[in-house]
C-alpha cells in the first residue's frame, strides 16, 4: 500500500505538474522560487526549435510563429513571446528593479536568468514575466494575480530549445533574423503600449472564443 501511495504521488507530479512544495496564495516571490527551482521534464507543446508545457486548465487559443495566446479558467489572456534570436546569441539580461512597481525583481534559477515586473493599471495588474529567453505578459485582476503568475512560471520554466533545429532555422539566416528580435530585455515598455496590444487582439476573438481554442488538458 505504501508503495502504491508513492507511485500515485510521483504520477501526480509527472502528469499534472503539481509542486512538491505548497504554493502560497499571496506570496509571489516564494512561489516563483519554488517553481523555477524545480526541474521541468513535462511538455505538451512541440514546435520548430523549442517545446514547453502548458498547465492544466489553460487553453491554447492561437499561435503565430514565436508568439502564442492562452486563456485560463478566469478568462485571463496570456501573451507568450519566445525570443529564439536572443537564445541563439546567448544575450545577457540586464534588469533594474523598479521601485514604484507593485512588484519588481530579477532572479537566476537553474543557471537561467529572468525578471518579473507587476504594475497596477486601472485597478488590475499588468504582469511582465521573462525567464529563459521567453516572456509572458498578462493583464489580470488582483484576485487572480498569484494563480496567473504560477501559470506563467509553469510555462516559462519548461521552455526548452533544440539547438540543432534553431541552428538550421537561424544560423544561416542571422542577418535576416536580426531585425526580428523581440527585445524581451527591454523592460521599459509602457502600460499604454500593452493596452494597445490588448485592443489590437481583442477584435479577433469577440466572435465566441470558445470555438477557436484548442484544449491541451481537460
Amino acid at each position: 500500500m505504501k508503495r502504491l501511495i508513492v507511485l500515485l504521488s510521483i504520477f501526480c507530479l509527472l502528469v499534472t505538474g503539481c509542486s512538491a512544495k505548497k504554493l502560497d496564495d499571496t506570496d509571489i516571490g516564494k512561489n516563483i522560487k519554488i517553481l523555477l527551482s524545480e526541474k521541468a521534464n513535462i511538455y505538451n507543446v512541440y514546435l520548430d526549435g523549442y517545446k514547453y508545457y502548458v498547465p492544466r486548465g489553460m487553453k491554447f487559443v492561437n499561435k503565430e510563429e514565436y508568439n502564442a495566446l492562452f486563456l485560463d479558467k478566469m478568462k485571463n489572456k496570456y501573451y507568450l513571446y519566445i525570443d529564439a534570436i536572443s537564445y541563439y546569441h546567448k544575450m545577457d539580461i540586464d534588469y533594474d528593479t523598479v521601485e514604484d512597481a507593485h512588484y519588481s525583481k530579477a532572479f537566476n534559477y537553474r543557471k537561467k536568468s529572468g525578471y518579473i515586473q507587476v504594475n497596477e493599471v486601472k485597478n488590475k495588474y499588468f504582469v511582465q514575466y521573462m525567464y529563459n529567453y521567453a516572456k509572458i505578459e498578462a493583464f489580470v485582476k488582483k484576485s487572480d494575480l498569484a494563480v496567473a503568475i504560477n501559470n506563467m512560471s509553469y510555462i516559462l520554466r519548461s521552455v526548452k530549445y533544440n539547438d540543432s533545429v534553431l541552428e538550421s532555422l537561424i544560423g544561416e539566416n542571422v542577418l535576416d533574423y536580426k531585425e526580428e528580435n523581440y527585445n524581451l530585455f527591454e523592460t521599459n515598455s509602457s502600460n499604454e503600449n500593452f493596452l494597445d496590444v490588448v485592443e489590437k487582439y481583442e477584435p479577433d476573438y469577440k466572435k465566441d472564443i470558445e470555438d477557436e481554442k484548442i484544449e491541451l488538458d481537460d
